[in-house]
């Protein structure tokens, strides 16, 4: 490789920006790179249809192989980039690589519990497909699980776990579920949900250490003095960016690599997506830099990056959103709430159909639904059209929320 684009992590925002600078004609080279041995795949199904056995590797794969050959995309799977210049690149094969533009997708790493026992045989996480592979297998042979950290990827394993009929723990250091994706009605709805399913959640419990025999994990130790007994412990206490080849770049990374709403980095030439970057709030300017990890803010960042490599056109702002399977339960979140001051709630929590509504001043922030597709819709619909739904109509009307929208 002599000129073009170097893409270095070929996870969902790699994938997309190859494709997506293809699309706005870039006809020099592009170099696909990543240290997992496949090619790009989903991650959210590795907690989800994946780990229960309902979908298979192939339906993973974002593209088939083909896409990239006809795309006159060189994808280098199974190694890593160790060494990075302004344009230069050395992988630990010994491979050399030079190249005219860089961008960095290269996501994040699982964070580890740092206690002693942490590394004992039984101890997972779950961040890629050989992380999920493995953890299948666990759970074939387990009786007592304990899930550590009560976000998405925990919880959706614990509701896994459970369904497979295993006696099932979740340990939660802070107070509540999903602390920093949901409103505290939805971290409550959740926990009584996951204990009417059979489940112990345990909030504001600290883990000091894993015990175990022969050198595979047996018990878990609380800070007050719990000792929980365990033949499979999942840590899934949230997900570290990848900052270390931006540092060697010299660009200081805090809480992730730093760009700008076109994706751009302090470096002229380098931009970054998805699950690795810090990046201006999407949807409120005067609110902190944040990450967002998410499918959507991956291929969409991508697409921002690609359009900022080529001098095309940023593509329109899109709504975040997200979710998250949970035993019979889906999660469907749109927007970004940011201290929300009032929230009305549509429907009944107590029947697991409902949706929550978020606002900060009178304006629409964001919406909590669970199993309550129509209003996620109307409310991703509004946000999209920076249409608001006022509190005061939605809270007194029985009227659905598609024909408030449509009045």
């Amino acid at each position: 490789m002599s000129d073009g684009t170097l893409v270095v992590g070929a996870g969902q925002a790699g994938a997309q920006l190859v494709a997506s600078l293809r699309d706005a004609g870039e006809t020099a080279p592009i170099v696909l790179i990543g240290a997992e041995p496949d090619p790009p795949y989903q991650r959210p199904p590795l907690s989800k249809g994946y780990l229960a056995g309902d979908v298979d590797a192939d339906r993973l794969m974002l593209r088939a192989p083909a896409f990239y050959r006809d795309r006159d995309v060189e994808l280098v799977v199974d190694e890593r980039i160790t060494g990075l210049g302004r344009t230069t690149a050395t992988t630990g094969r010994g491979r050399e690589l030079t190249f005219d533009r860089l961008a960095l997708t290269v996501g994040a790493r699982p964070r580890r519990l740092d206690v002693p026992g942490s590394d004992l045989e039984g101890v997972h996480v779950l961040r890629d497909r050989a992380d999920a592979d493995g953890l299948r297998d666990a759970l074939g042979r387990a009786r007592r699980v304990v899930v550590i950290g009560g976000g998405f990827v925990g919880l959706e394993a614990a509701a896994g776990a459970g369904g497979l009929d295993r006696s099932v723990t979740v340990v939660e250091c802070a107070e509540r579920l999903m602390g920093r994706a949901v409103a505290p009605m939805i971290s409550r709805f959740y926990r009584d949900a996951h204990e009417r399913r059979g489940a112990r959640v345990l909030l504001g419990a600290g883990v000091v250490a894993l015990d175990g025999e022969h050198g595979r994990v047996r018990v878990v130790h609380l800070a007050d003095g719990t000792d929980i007994a365990a033949d499979l412990v999942l840590v899934g206490i949230g997900a570290a960016p990848r900052t270390e080849l931006a540092e060697q770049l010299g660009i200081s990374c805090r809480g992730g690599v730093p760009v700008d709403r076109d994706a751009r980095t302090a470096i002229d030439g380098v931009v970054a997506a998805g699950d690795c970057t810090m990046q201006p709030h999407p949807t409120v300017p005067a609110a902190a830099p944040r990450r967002v990890e998410s499918v959507q803010n991956a291929v969409y960042q991508a697409k921002v990056a690609a359009a900022a490599l080529t001098g095309g056109p940023r593509p329109a702002p899109e709504v975040p959103w997200f979710w998250s399977d949970q035993a019979d339960l889906k999660l469907q979140i749109a927007g970004l709430s940011v201290e929300p001051d009032e929230i009305v709630v549509r429907g009944d929590p107590g029947t697991e159909r409902f949706a929550a509504l978020h606002y900060r001043d009178g304006a629409l922030l964001a919406v909590d639904a669970v199993n309550s597709p129509a209003d996620y819709l109307v409310v991703r619909r509004a946000l999209a059209g920076g249409i608001n739904l006022p509190a005061d109509v939605v809270r007194r009307s029985d009227r659905p929320l598609k024909e408030l929208l449509t009045a």
